[in-house]
């Protein structure tokens, strides 16, 4: 790991500069600019809050904020991911001039969309007060869930691009699965209460986007703390991940340029 440490260390200013790049391009030729970046989670949230609240009735208490959490770690997660799979092809201008650790481009994206997801937690905030949902110190636990979720985030990222470059049809078979996750992920209802058991709890342990939005309701919505044992397995999975994502990059990244 010291070869990723020190690409981490060298690479690290070109992945923060080329985020910023990104952001300021999303919006450039926009009249509304940034609030786009307000608007669309809020859209989301209106919408699924108005089918699942009012269509189908949900007796969730404070749903809005229910939903909007649900919804922020969702799009973190499948944002990457699906960037992840054709990342390197995507970035063909650069990887074929110049060398360029490939996680990099995982890293520059991931730096993109968390600024993204900052902003839903601050209106996640905001919303909090707006219905009284008390402020608690378990809220400090949204920090080690939000870096579960980064690790083992990047460690999938990191192995769908080393497989991604080589399977053409990877892309379509992620999207198939991503949409089947967003259903099974709980973020409109509460799998604990709305699944039945055994399989609430399947969904809950192998399901690592289910379980940390479970784990952010816990500690934001219910003054709870998360399954702790749980969430450090998950980080270690992470790091697991990641590792061998990184290896297999190492391993293979001279080649990428050719297949591309």
């Amino acid at each position: 790991m010291k070869k990723f440490t020190n690409n981490i260390k060298k690479y690290f200013k070109y992945a923060v500069y080329s985020a910023k790049a990104d952001l300021k391009s999303e919006v450039a030729n926009s009249y509304l600019n940034w609030l786009w970046w307000l608007l669309d989670p809020i859209c989301f949230m209106l919408i699924y809050t108005f089918i699942v609240k009012i269509v189908f009735k949900s007796s969730e208490p404070n749903f809005a904020v229910f939903v909007f959490i649900g919804l922020t770690a969702w799009d973190y997660f499948s944002k990457n991911i699906r960037s992840s799979v054709k990342i390197v092809s995507n970035n063909k201008a650069i990887v074929s001039k110049i060398y360029i650790p490939k996680y990099i481009l995982v890293l520059q994206k991931s730096f993109v969309n968390a600024f993204k997801m900052m902003i839903s937690w601050l209106l996640i905030f905001i919303m909090m007060i707006i219905f009284n949902v008390p402020f608690t110190l378990n809220l400090l636990y949204i920090i080690p869930i939000l870096i579960t979720l980064y690790i083992v985030t990047f460690g999938m990222c990191c192995i769908l691009l080393h497989f991604g470059i080589f399977v053409e049809d990877l892309a379509n078979v992620t999207e198939i699965v991503l949409k089947l996750l967003f259903y099974l992920s709980g973020i409109f209802y509460m799998i604990s209460t709305r699944v039945p058991k055994p399989y609430n709890h399947f969904l809950l342990d192998f399901n690592p986007v289910a379980f940390l939005i479970d784990c952010f309701r816990k500690c934001i919505l219910y003054a709870n703390h998360p399954h702790l044992s749980y969430l450090v397995i998950w980080f270690i999975m992470g790091c697991l991940f990641s590792v061998i994502g990184i290896s297999v990059i190492h391993k293979y990244e001279n080649s990428y340029a050719k297949v591309i």
